[in-house]
C-alpha cells in the first residue's frame, strides 16, 4: 500500500512515455504549476469523461499557468487510441508498471462495488512551481471533479 502525499511533500519525480512512445517527465514542466490526475483505464466511460472534461478546460487552465498531465496504466498505444477516439488535448502518460502510481498514493486498496479490491485510486495531485505538492486530493469522483478543481484553485470560468 502506498503512502498518500501531503500539502508540502516534494512531489516524485517521473518519466514515462505519452501516447506517442515520446517520454514526458514532471521536470520538464519545472516553473509551471502541473495538475497530476490518476486514472485507472483508458476508454472507460467514466475515466472518458474526466478526460474530456480536462481537455475541455485546458485553455483555462494553462491560462491559469496550470500543465496536465494524466497518468494510468495503460500502454502508450492504448492512450494514442483513447486520445485519437475522443479527441483528447491532455497529455497522456502510462505507467504500466504502477511504480508513478505507487509513488503519488494513486494505487492500493479501494472499494469497488462494495468489495475491497486493488487497484488505481482516482487521484489528483496539484504541483506548485518548486516541484512540491500544493494539494493531494484522493478518491475522486470522475463526473464533475474538474468543475470542482477550478472551482477550489479559484479559477475563473468554472
Amino acid at each position: 500500500m502506498s503512502e498518500r502525499l501531503q500539502p508540502g511533500d516534494p512531489a516524485p519525480a517521473f518519466t514515462l512515455p505519452d501516447a506517442d512512445g515520446k517520454q514526458v517527465s514532471l521536470a520538464d514542466h519545472a516553473g509551471r504549476k502541473v495538475i497530476v490526475y490518476f486514472y485507472p483505464a483508458a476508454l472507460t466511460p467514466g475515466c472518458t469523461k474526466q478526460a474530456c472534461d480536462f481537455t475541455d478546460n485546458l485553455q483555462l487552465l494553462a491560462g491559469a499557468g496550470y500543465d496536465v498531465i494524466g497518468v494510468s496504466p495503460d500502454k502508450p498505444e492504448k492512450l494514442a487510441k483513447f486520445r485519437e477516439q475522443e479527441q483528447l488535448g491532455v497529455t497522456l502518460v502510462g505507467d504500466p508498471e504502477k511504480k508513478v502510481l505507487e509513488a503519488y498514493g494513486a494505487f492500493g486498496e479501494k472499494k469497488l462495488y462494495g468489495k475491497v479490491v486493488t487497484g488505481v485510486i482516482r487521484s489528483t495531485v496539484v504541483v506548485d512551481e518548486e516541484g512540491r505538492v500544493e494539494r493531494a486530493l484522493y478518491n475522486v469522483k470522475a463526473t464533475g471533479h474538474v468543475a470542482k478543481l477550478l472551482r477550489d484553485l479559484k479559477i475563473d470560468g468554472a
